[in-house]
């Protein structure tokens, strides 16, 4: 088992390695949580998640032998980004598998950083055993993302940079899906201030620690799909378990709604792109009764490997929950003249056309005569919807709002 020793050292061993992470005080996070927050921006090491610290730790601690024969890792897509990333800088060679479904930046980053990727699997524990049986077969040094004790104590070292960051910090949110980072930085914490409060975030579709400490054994979380994928861990381990037991106070979850919001928050309010593992802190801070009003609290964002289409479908799922993006369905006489009479109306209360759709043929309910007409419109939020809504009505429209 590690020590807080073990991070001092990994730190040390560290320096120049990776970076010093700003953790940024939020103001506009502050006031929507009823906090004092701050966000330690993981997202900005340079191959974008928290996860160089511990496989860096790892590898510089390879012998010559075990460098020249190479390494293998499993990862959800940043473990494996790290490893490849590192083994790159130290000349080693590194065979990267993911599932099948990892997202392609992270494929297509590892591949750029020089790493033999593999896909095979449905889910990280297909990849896991794929891996470490190429490992077994070519000779190589597996490296575990987060079962290892060089690689937890990498992590951990963000727990020491969080309290030199935040000296007066009163809780510290911290993803977690194998484990290891919760561990770590808890073991950092807890060894120069006990009191401060260590609260792990899973994904709810995934939540294999909570179970676990519920259990008081580890048990495994049936498969499922979660758009934090770097948590996306369906079983910790006797290790990870137990760091967790000692030095985490509390394990929460977040659901898929919640993690899709805390994402745009993050993205629209503090301009900062994170994948969802990262948004799990600010999630279970905007939707769990944590008692932490008026507290100082830092969110640990993981990471920001996030694919841009994933980014896009988020923001136009938010937009459409906000009400700035509304659908309805309004019928017309079939005649001219009519749809420039409609359009003219919604002009008038300054929504925004951005798609229209003109039916006769395939609309049931237009009466001979009538012809249905479905608007995407933008907005500015639920009030004009409703303005705009009572004005069409109003002007002898017959109006529905399409709600999915």
């Amino acid at each position: 088992m590690i020590g807080p020793h073990d991070i001092e050292a990994a730190r040390a061993r560290l320096r120049g390695a990776i970076h010093q992470t700003p953790c940024a005080y939020s103001e506009t996070l502050s006031e929507l949580t009823g906090t004092r927050c701050w966000v330690k921006l993981e997202n900005l090491q340079m191959t974008g998640s928290f996860k160089e610290r511990g496989a860096a730790n790892r590898l510089l601690q390879l012998s010559a032998e075990e460098r020249r024969r190479g390494v293998a890792a499993a990862s959800a897509g940043n473990h494996g980004l790290a490893v490849a990333f590192h083994a790159a800088r130290l000349g080693v060679p590194s065979v990267i598998v993911m599932p099948e479904w990892a997202p392609l930046i992270k494929v297509a980053s590892a591949r750029h950083h020089g790493a033999e990727v593999i896909l095979a699997g449905a889910n990280y524990d297909e990849a896991y055993e794929r891996a470490c049986a190429t490992a077994k077969e070519r000779g190589l040094v597996f490296v575990h993302p987060f079962d290892d004790p060089e690689v937890i104590a990498g992590q951990g070292t963000l727990g020491f940079e969080v309290l030199e960051q935040c000296p007066d910090v009163d809780a510290v949110l911290v993803p977690v899906g194998g484990g290891g980072l919760v561990g770590g930085v808890g073991m950092a914490i807890k060894s120069r201030r006990p009191e401060v409060r260590v609260i792990g975030v899973q994904a709810e579709a995934l939540p294999g620690m909570l179970r676990s400490l519920e259990a008081g054994r580890v048990v495994a979380a049936p498969a499922a799909v979660t758009i934090a994928d770097g948590i996306a861990v369906r079983q910790v381990t006797e290790r990870t378990l137990a760091l967790a037991r000692a030095h985490a106070d509390a394990v929460v979850t977040a659901s898929e709604e919640e993690l899709a919001n805390a994402i745009l928050v993050l993205l629209e309010v503090e301009k900062t792109v994170v994948e969802g593992a990262g948004a799990a802190p600010l999630a279970a801070l905007l939707h769990r009764p944590l008692r932490l009003q008026g507290a100082r609290v830092v969110l640990v964002c993981s990471g920001g490997n996030i694919d841009v289409t994933m980014v896009a479908r988020i923001i136009e799922r938010g937009l459409v929950k906000g009400g700035r993006l509304v659908r309805l369905g309004v019928l017309l006489r079939d005649r001219p003249g009519e749809l420039a009479r409609l359009t003219a109306v919604i002009a008038g209360e300054r929504a925004n056309i951005v798609h229209i759709e003109h039916d006769r043929a395939f609309a049931p309910e237009a009466a001979i005569g009538q012809t249905q007409v479905e608007l995407t419109l933008e907005t500015s939020g639920r009030e004009q919807i409703e303005r705009l809504i009572a004005r069409l009505e109003g002007s002898g429209y017959r109006v529905e709002e399409r709600r999915g």
